[in-house]
């Protein structure tokens, strides 16, 4: 009996690493290979061409964004690596068609109005599937403070993030945003681990309705029920919050379903 029972355990562990080595070769081989996310095809040399040099008097993504796309806190510049495709697209037809205002460069408004629709999509798609978050080049709170930054406090923005403020009436952000921020494709962008000074000055801009190109006036709804202090806390803790919840080390397009799913045209 102990001995069948010793071979059942190895057998269930066997195939839990195969499960395991499955999804990972399935991920791997969607960011290796695949260039098409949500229908939409991209040309992901065209669009790493865009990020690193340029096209024509549209600068390269890199000189404001980083060499990885991982946002600039001086700068007050966004992470685009890994960021949703689809929520870069618009953000880039945006900005194009003047729905949106570039406030923290001046320069997005015209940036995207020098690139083709094809281009949008091809940047987009490869900061989004090709660039990775480095961990080691997030915002740091000590960084930030010493540099004259108001900074929050983590625990309290925490408390906003995953439960909200109910006596504002103020939802919790992972309610649409999913769970620390990580996104909730295709509509609701990572804000997870994105940089200090530009999740801070875009919840003001939804505040004050100098940013309102979101669905449905959300943003702005919520944004106008926040302090000064709810903004620095939430995003004090959003800057490092982990993806992952305890005990799970997959995001949820890392799951079975979704990676046996894969396109493999």
């Amino acid at each position: 009996m102990q001995r069948n029972n010793v071979i059942l355990a190895s057998l269930a562990l066997a195939a839990l690493l195969g499960a395991t080595n499955t999804v990972q070769a399935a991920d791997d081989k969607m960011k290796a290979e695949n260039a098409d996310m949500h229908g939409i095809h991209f040309d992901v040399a065209n669009g790493e061409k865009i990020f690193k040099n340029g096209k024509g008097d549209v600068p390269a993504c890199n000189s404001c964004h980083g060499p990885e796309g991982m946002g600039d806190d001086n700068l007050g510049t966004p992470r685009l690596a890994g960021q949703e495709m689809v929520f870069l697209i618009k953000q880039l037809e945006d900005f194009a068609h003047d729905r949106r205002t570039d406030q923290t460069m001046f320069v997005m408004n015209t940036n995207a109005k020098g690139l083709t629709p094809e281009d949008r999509v091809d940047v987009a798609g490869y900061v989004s599937q090709k660039l990775h978050i480095d961990m080691k080049k997030l915002s740091s709170l000590k960084d930030l403070k010493a540099a004259g930054q108001t900074v929050g406090s983590t625990y309290l923005g925490k408390a906003i993030v995953l439960y909200g403020a109910p006596e504002k009436n103020v939802p919790a952000c992972q309610s649409c945003h999913q769970y620390n921020g990580r996104g909730a494709e295709p509509i609701y962008p990572q804000i997870g681990l994105q940089k200090y000074v530009y999740l801070t000055n875009q919840l003001k801009h939804w505040r004050d309705g100098s940013r309102a190109n979101d669905p449905m006036a959300q943003m702005q709804h919520v944004a106008q029920k926040l302090s000064d202090e709810d903004i620095a806390n939430v995003a004090s803790y959003l800057i490092t919050a982990p993806r992952t919840t305890m005990g799970n080390t997959f995001v949820p397009e890392q799951h079975l379903p979704y990676a046996y799913h894969v396109p493999t045209h």
